[in-house]
C-alpha cells in the first residue's frame, strides 16, 4: 500500500489550495484518513481527519477554512484549504488508518510522503 500526496505549492495569503492523497495497492477498506502538517521546528500536528462513516474532525486553527472529504471509490482523500495564512506553511502529510487488504486482514496504518505548502504574506 502506498499513499501519494499532491497539490502543494506556493500561494499568497488569502488564497486556496486543494490537496489530494491517493492510496494504491491491494486495498479492501480504509478506516480513518487524516491530514497532518509539520512546520519547521515544530511537531507534526493533526489538521483534519475523516472516518469511514464521514465524520470529520478539524484542528481549531483551521476550522471554517479547511474541508476534508474522501472518495472511497478512488481511495482518495482531499483537503480543500481556503483563506490560507502564512502560519499554514508546512509540509502536509496524509495518513490512512486501519487499511485492510482483504475483509479478513488486520488493518495497518500508512503514511504518505509530504507535500509542501508555502503561504506568502
Amino acid at each position: 500500500v502506498q499513499l501519494q500526496a499532491s497539490g502543494g505549492g506556493l500561494v499568497q495569503a488569502g488564497g486556496s489550495l486543494r490537496l489530494s492523497c491517493a492510496a494504491s495497492g491491494r486495498i479492501f477498506s480504509i478506516n480513518d484518513i487524516g491530514w497532518y502538517r509539520q512546520a519547521p521546528g515544530k511537531q507534526r500536528e493533526l489538521v483534519a481527519s475523516i472516518t469511514s462513516g464521514g465524520t470529520t474532525t478539524y484542528a481549531d486553527s483551521v476550522k471554517g477554512r479547511f474541508t476534508i472529504s474522501r472518495d472511497d471509490a478512488k481511495n482518495t482523500v482531499f483537503l480543500q484549504m481556503s483563506s490560507l495564512k502564512p502560519e499554514d506553511t508546512a509540509v502536509y502529510y496524509c495518513k490512512g488508518s486501519g487499511i485492510r487488504a482483504t475483509a479478513w486482514s488486520w488493518g495497518a496504518d500508512y503514511w504518505g510522503k509530504g507535500t509542501l505548502v508555502t503561504v506568502s504574506s
